[in-house]
């Protein structure tokens, strides 16, 4: 192994493992991308890294400035990270909706914690619209520049050797590619890096049940952190997505106790999420396919939360 010449050096290059005991006979075979292996834990890391270096190449981000953002927890903490090694300040707007784990993780790099309160911890899109607003509002203070994740330009190309790492990871076998949505952004960057190498690639979305609103359905509240903001992010593509999948929030944690005690993979609701989606496609592709997903982040940081409290 080479040493790295900082730690943003070590984001990505993570393990791709197979699935076996929660598969069922007849399926295809499903792969997933151990996410948390990154230095805060979560995919984010190659997001923040990728969109923070271009905000500096064009000069959007000035040295001594202040980076704001708004976020449920994993975007913070790994803007924080990008922040402290490049010595940004940074400011973040998330909510006691989502878990405090990621709140401390992105204190512990230095950022300063603006909360908003929640409706008993739900996850809603007046919730998320007034972590935007206050977002918005303090970046426009002088010296501070707005990262704005879901507007952000740059941040799907953060997710491009994310792919390039699944297609030498199986060796060039990869026919369906599955993601849940938040900002859309990671779901396009792998996609549109795959196609380059399978253009035939059957890519599908997972979304909260109780907010499937990328489906058609009404909006509502959900517990499934990082994911199904209430409205369509503008990054969203219906266009190249060839199934929409959902499942609720307990569905959600039943199958991250799942992968725990069968599997031995550690991880998140989204990623609990990704595995139900994608039981289904490869289930629906049948035995001589692969099909991709992601296991988002790692389960510690859902520790203070009711995804492994259960667990018995």
């Amino acid at each position: 192994m080479n040493i790295a010449a900082n730690v943003l050096d070590a984001i990505g290059n993570t393990p791709l493992v197979q699935l076996r005991r929660v598969v069922p006979p007849g399926c295809a075979r499903v792969v997933i991308k151990l996410e948390g292996a990154n230095p805060t834990g979560n995919m984010k890391d190659r997001m923040a890294k990728t969109a923070i270096e271009a905000a500096q190449a064009d000069g959007r981000l000035a040295p001594g400035s202040t980076v704001v953002e708004y976020t449920g927890g994993s975007t913070g903490a790994s803007l924080a990270l990008v922040c402290a090694t490049k010595g940004y300040r940074i400011k973040i707007v998330t909510s006691d909706a989502f878990s405090v784990e990621k709140t401390r993780t992105t204190q512990a790099f230095g950022a300063q914690i603006i909360s908003i309160p929640s409706d008993n911890g739900k996850i809603t899109e007046a919730l998320i619209r007034q972590m935007i607003d206050t977002a918005r509002q303090i970046s426009q203070e002088p010296q501070h520049w707005w990262f704005d994740q879901l507007n952000n330009r740059d941040a799907a190309s953060g997710y491009h050797a994310m792919a390039e790492e699944i297609w030498r990871q199986t060796h060039g076998r990869v026919d369906a590619f599955v993601q849940s949505v938040g900002s859309a952004h990671s779901l396009n960057g792998v996609a549109q890096a795959l196609r380059k190498h399978n253009p035939d690639l059957y890519v599908a979305a997972a979304e909260p049940a109780e907010s499937a609103i990328l489906s058609g359905g009404p909006k509502g509240a959900h517990r499934i952190e990082g994911i199904g903001i209430g409205f369509i992010p503008p990054h969203w593509r219906p266009e190249e997505v060839h199934a929409i999948e959902s499942a609720t929030t307990d569905e959600a944690n039943r199958m991250c106790r799942r992968l725990a005690s069968e599997e031995g993979i550690f991880a998140g609701t989204s990623s609990g999420l990704n595995v139900i989606a994608a039981l289904r496609v490869a289930e629906r592709l049948g035995p001589d396919a692969t099909v991709a997903t992601i296991m988002i982040d790692s389960g510690l940081r859902y520790l203070s939360t009711d995804v492994y409290r259960q667990a018995q």
